[in-house]
């Protein structure tokens, strides 16, 4: 099992006050009412919000890509944030670290959000590669972006490389250690699949000043073994007890367990994954028993009504199913 503190650091800055907490974090989906103005749903969102803070995970992220981020204002971030506290607070989870979507188009609306997301109380923002001008974005762009993004920060930033949703713009490994040199920039999550990303960040930097995390569940185990420090899931949504147990086996030196639960993990995060958001949404609705007038995404972006595909993500993610009562039981 690989140290969480590998790696010289002789490529990084000086260690920053906060490291990203390692771990579960589960990015939040966000819920809105069949309304025409698809205003949240307060009381479905603080529901899940309170599914999620019983449940064990490590972090909570907010307006993320499974959060539906591009559709919410600042102030309905800002709400979000606030709403999660107050329920972690209610279960005894004061401290719950919350990190806060705070992707944009204008590296002066980014810092905007990161400056209402300290006002608000969250503990860290996830920032995204800015893509409308995807042609004019050279490395050197993307990096000067989140140097700037990051001086003017009140909060430590957590990168977010997701080339799926970015116009196909990919932070690499000369980038990344460039960015781990800055003092406000704690680590990477990577929803690129990018094991050997994890593999020399590890090899260059302390985790704790600037760590790798998953940005999928199917990859936990090998990212860790690399020395990731974890993964933002969208399985957590349904089934937190189990991701979190298959980072607690992995870090208690139980590999084979860790490794058996990871199977199954991985077939449940394939439902996730190829089912959508609106699949997603839909899915967790119907498993939690949500209503049924809030599993809709924020429109353009269409419902999740096809019989066929509904049959076949119910099935998918239920893989997990009894491990997760299983551990729910068990407390």
């Amino acid at each position: 099992m690989p140290s969480r503190q590998n790696g010289t650091g002789a490529h990084c800055s000086e260690p920053s006050n906060t490291s990203y907490p390692p771990g579960i974090h589960v990015p939040s989906l966000t819920f809105f009412g069949d309304d025409q103005r698809q205003e949240i749903d307060w009381t479905t969102q603080e529901k899940h919000f309170s599914f999620l803070a019983k449940s064990g995970v490590h972090g909570i992220v907010l307006a993320g890509t499974n959060g539906e981020a591009i559709t919410l204002t600042r102030s309905e971030k800002a709400e979000l944030v606030r709403s999660a506290r107050k329920v972690a607070t209610h279960h005894g989870k004061s401290t719950l670290p919350i990190t806060l979507g705070t992707s944009g188009t204008s590296t002066r609306d980014v810092i905007d959000d990161c400056i209402v997301a300290g006002e608000a109380g969250a503990d860290f923002v996830l920032v995204l590669v800015p893509s409308f001008f995807h042609f004019a974005m050279s490395k050197d762009a993307i990096c000067c972006f989140f140097e700037e993004v990051a001086a003017a920060s009140p909060l430590p930033v957590l990168i977010y490389n997701f080339p799926g949703v970015a116009a196909g713009l990919n932070i690499d490994s000369t980038m990344l250690d460039r960015l781990a040199k800055h003092e406000n920039i704690v680590g990477v999550k990577l929803t690129c699949g990018g094991i050997a990303k994890v593999t020399r960040l590890s090899a260059a930097c302390p985790t704790t000043q600037f760590c790798a995390i998953a940005g999928q569940s199917d990859w936990l185990v090998p990212a860790l073994s690399v020395g990731g420090t974890g993964c933002i899931t969208g399985v957590a949504n349904l089934y937190p007890r189990a991701c979190v147990k298959v980072y607690d086996l992995y870090m208690a030196g139980d590999l084979a367990a860790a490794q058996k639960l990871q199977y199954t993990l991985a077939v449940s995060e394939l439902g996730f994954g190829d089912g959508g958001i609106n699949g997603t949404k839909w899915v967790v609705g119907e498993l939690l028993g949500y209503s049924e007038k809030s599993r809709a995404c924020r429109r353009p972006y269409p419902k999740f009504e096809d019989r066929g595909k509904r049959q076949w993500i119910h099935e998918q993610v239920r893989a997990l199913e009894a491990d997760e009562a299983k551990l729910q039981k068990a407390g």
